[in-house]
């Protein structure tokens, strides 16, 4: 007497096991790559050379702060973050393991909530490690904790905003070089914005309503003039959810459609 078999159906995990089985396989594969290494190595010497050698550590009226420390961190940003976003997908199309991966009993979302914020913790700790630089400043004088930690919290989000993006660059291509070329561009765009000559550039000739949206888009005039300064505004942090909410949509959209062919 022969039985017959039904195929087994796969079905997806749960949403937050799914996220979190991504995101200890992206996390822990950050420390093995020579491009996080890379990252974390030049970050942390360049916010030195830049605190220590270039800004000021005390101002004139003689009050320690890190107001410069943090104002080199969006040109950091820069091209350190497209350099870790542009292997979060693209890197996937080169090695042919994109399709392995959409084969997983597991969400679109999961997979692109999880390798965002695997890039997104390892950025936090590489941006943790200068936690020496407030312990130095805090020695040389009487600082105020409460701005250091809104340009903590600023940096963290700015990190994250250029990650949403690159993200999104990465998901539309298949070359690494050029996800990191366009995602720098695509960043760069959104500081200039925010910049102040820039800024006056764009309202001697475009209409008042247009100039004021494109300085309201921009990460620079957010990060800078918000928690630089010690401010943590609403508004500031709605800016950011949404760009970065907005980056993984598209990833997730971009994805989808490559599966779909």
């Amino acid at each position: 007497m022969s039985t017959a078999t039904t195929p087994r159906q796969v079905t997806e995990v749960p949403f937050w096991f799914g996220t979190a089985t991504i995101f200890r396989r992206e996390f822990l594969a950050f420390f093995t790559t020579p491009v996080a290494a890379i990252f974390m190595v030049i970050f942390l010497v360049m916010s030195g050379v830049m605190t220590f050698n270039v800004s000021r550590l005390v101002d004139p009226q003689g009050q320690a702060a890190l107001r410069g420390f943090f104002n080199w961190h969006p040109w950091l940003y820069l091209f350190l973050v497209p350099a870790l976003s542009m292997r979060l997908w693209a890197d996937e199309h080169r090695l042919g393991t994109l399709e392995l991966l959409t084969t997983l009993p597991l969400s679109m979302m999961d997979l692109v909530l999880g390798k965002f914020l695997a890039a997104w913790a390892f950025a936090s700790v590489v941006l943790a490690m200068t936690f020496p630089v407030w312990l130095t400043v805090s020695y040389l004088g009487d600082p105020d904790h409460g701005v250091i930690a809104a340009g903590y919290v600023g940096s963290v989000l700015l990190a994250g905003g250029f990650l949403a993006v690159g993200s999104a660059v990465s998901a539309s291509s298949h070359n690494q070089v050029v996800a990191f070329v366009v995602s720098v561009a695509a960043c760069f765009f959104l500081l200039l914005t925010g910049w102040g000559p820039v800024q006056s550039f764009f309202k001697g000739w475009l209409p008042p309503a247009l100039s004021d949206l494109l300085a309201a888009i921009s990460f620079l005039s957010h990060f800078v003039d918000s928690f630089v300064r010690g401010v943590i505004d609403a508004r500031d942090l709605v800016f950011f959810a949404t760009v970065i909410a907005a980056g993984l949509w598209i990833t997730g959209l971009l994805l989808q459609g490559k599966r779909r062919r």
